[in-house]
């Protein structure tokens, strides 16, 4: 098997608030989509239960809103956007007519995972959140 590589590139403009929630919200689905990348759980020392996370680092990148709408169109890997579209929608079911009509969601964030050469190929020259 190939290794892997997961990446977070949010757009550079947002606010932390923003930036976080966007975060979440792709992590969110990146869990569910990748199960498998989640560790088993773990007690500690007390004998407190943590459940399993993530095995693979997340660099947390920016880019610019039309960068991350090329990143979305990437091929070779999983894609997971976050838009302005959705971010705005305050109920799924508007999220769906929303983007349906949206000729330009205005992307937020996009997640990325798959080989680990492609995903490095694309995010290399990326900086890190500040």
């Amino acid at each position: 098997m190939l290794p892997t590589r997961l990446a977070l590139i949010l757009r550079d403009d947002l606010p932390p608030n923003l930036a976080a929630n966007a975060a979440v919200v792709l992590g969110l689905t990146l869990g569910a989509r990748l199960p498998d990348l989640l560790g088993e759980d773990v007690e500690d020392a007390d004998g407190t239960l943590h459940l399993g996370l993530n095995t693979h680092p997340v660099p947390v990148l920016t880019t610019s809103a039309e960068h991350l709408k090329e990143l979305h169109r990437a091929e070779g890997v999983l894609k997971i956007g976050f838009t302005e579209v959705a971010r705005r929608s305050r109920a799924y079911p508007e999220y769906v007519a929303a983007l349906a009509l949206a000729e330009d969601p205005g992307f937020v964030a996009v997640a990325l995972y798959g080989p680990r050469a492609e995903v490095t190929r694309l995010t290399r020259k990326l900086p890190l959140m500040a």
